[in-house]
């Protein structure tokens, strides 16, 4: 989906790894919470409390997800599902834009 529609935003920003990821909040009118951001390239390692869908607009990276030993690229158009309370690491070889979205 490249549009969404009837959403309230957090206007403030989520800023990480000294500004190399940042990201709005968005709420959905049934309830539910994405967010959408970009990271710039660098290596990162992220935690969840909810299991997240992590779908990638543009861009490429690698992911190490948990329990995994090998790195997946994953590239604009594709997703990837990260479990809750979990850690996962990223590898950004180009500019970022992506959407996560919070499972319930």
């Amino acid at each position: 989906m490249s549009k969404i529609e009837n959403v309230t935003i957090t206007k403030a920003a989520n800023v990480y790894f000294d500004g190399k990821v940042t990201s709005r909040s968005i709420q959905l009118a049934d309830g539910s919470v994405q967010s959408l951001g970009i990271m710039l390239p660098g290596e990162y390692e992220f935690g969840t409390d909810a299991a997240e869908i992590m779908e990638i607009i543009s861009g490429e990276l690698e992911v190490l997800l948990p329990g995994a030993s090998d790195w997946q690229v994953i590239k604009g158009g594709e997703s990837f599902k990260v479990p809750a309370s979990s850690k996962f690491q990223l590898k950004i070889k180009q500019i970022t834009d992506y959407c996560c979205s919070y499972l319930a």
